[in-house]
């Protein structure tokens, strides 16, 4: 009984402990400059190859488009490097994935429309979304507000706005473009309407996220590629156990959930 009520109390400061996280000034630069190399791939991939997958060799691109309208799921990990290197990241970790589905029997004009519905977002992205609103909205530009809850080992839930700014390129192709201006921590995620924590010291599960999109209308379907650059604190020494599942594997699953959700709801009857 004894050993039992010590390991509680040790988790609970391994928690009280891990839970403190400055967001500094050069993890910010570090990722601002990371964001920057990489918007300036996408930049130069835009006109050559719309979606990823058309970079691959013809047998792959062709497989992969099966998968897709098969209903498959595709994700994959990205890394911007610069010289041929890594980017450090000093105090902080970013996670870069990138995914891809088809969306059979919708339309471009469709799949814009719901995306935008922000007012509603929570009833399809549930339980990831909690609450979702339109703040503001000047022709293709919106600023919007998103309640995120994140389980893994801990919970966490996140009031997020963003700037998302949609561009037209021709009838048939879209992107768009979603920064986040704000992430704040609730302090106490059983009590969502409660206070926050403050800004840049919390718990470090998400300290940016930047998600772009493109669509692309063919085939009898929107093919939709989402890739998402987020940011989050380092995994401090020692305590790997219990925030690592939580900083790594949430990314890629909130991509494929969000991809599958968006898939699923549009493609209903």
């Amino acid at each position: 009984m004894l050993r039992q009520l010590l390991l509680v109390a040790l988790l609970l400061e391994l928690t009280r402990t891990v839970s403190a996280a400055d967001l500094k000034p050069s993890t910010v630069i570090a990722f601002d400059h990371y964001v920057q190399l990489t918007e300036q791939r996408m930049a130069t991939d835009l006109p050559v190859t719309f979606l990823r997958i058309d970079s691959l060799p013809s047998d792959q691109r062709d497989a992969a488009y099966t998968r897709l309208r098969a209903g498959e799921v595709i994700t994959e990990r990205i890394d911007t490097l610069e010289n041929g290197k890594s980017i450090p990241i000093p105090g902080g970790m970013i996670h870069h994935w990138l995914g891809a589905a088809f969306l059979k029997g919708t339309t471009l004009q469709k799949t814009l429309a719901f995306l935008q519905d922000y007012d509603h977002q929570d009833k399809y992205y549930a339980p990831d979304v909690q609450r979702s609103k339109l703040l503001q909205r000047n022709g293709d530009d919106f600023r919007i507000f998103l309640r995120l809850r994140k389980h893994k080992v801990v919970t966490a839930l996140l009031n997020t706005e963003y700037e998302v700014k949609y561009t037209t390129l021709d009838p048939s192709r879209s992107t768009s473009r979603a920064l986040s201006s704000r992430i704040a921590e609730v302090e106490n995620p059983d009590r969502p309407d409660g206070a926050e924590k403050p800004i840049g010291n919390d718990s470090g599960y998400l300290w940016r996220l930047y998600s772009y999109w493109r669509f692309y209308e063919r085939d009898g379907g929107v093919y939709i590629q989402l890739e998402a650059i987020s940011l989050t604190r380092g995994i401090p020494a020692g305590f790997g156990w219990l925030i690592r599942p939580f900083i790594t594997s949430i990314p890629q699953e909130s991509l494929t959930f969000t991809l599958t959700r968006t898939r699923d709801a549009l493609e209903k009857p």
